[in-house]
């Protein structure tokens, strides 16, 4: 399935718009993981732990997106967005919302 930020697919003629279509991830960031990222931020550079746990959930919510495409007979999904939000208890649960316009293409 091809996805994609633009709102057109190059090279292909889009001949249906489906609807919306939309994935969510929600990802909790444990105690160790916290503590690790801690001593990161004070010396300085990169946190390696928290950059997995966004990808991880960029990831599951693409897959999810993709699936829902799927589930109502697209080939591709044009227009994505994507949102990222910390939730819970001091935030300490990371949701992204991967977001677009499900779509029938010629191959």
């Amino acid at each position: 399935m091809l996805i994609t930020t633009t709102n057109t697919i190059d090279g292909h003629t889009i001949t249906k718009y489906h609807t919306v279509v939309t994935g969510e991830a929600i990802i909790g960031a444990n105690l160790f993981k916290d503590i690790f990222a801690s001593i990161t931020d004070l010396v300085g550079g990169r946190s390696g732990t928290y950059e997995r746990v966004l990808r991880e959930a960029k990831d599951n919510a693409l897959q999810e997106l993709q699936y829902n495409a799927k589930a109502m007979g697209a080939n591709g999904v044009v227009g994505i967005d994507l949102d990222y939000e910390t939730i819970g208890h001091n935030s300490s649960m990371l949701m992204v919302t991967a977001s677009g316009t499900a779509v029938s293409y010629q191959e």
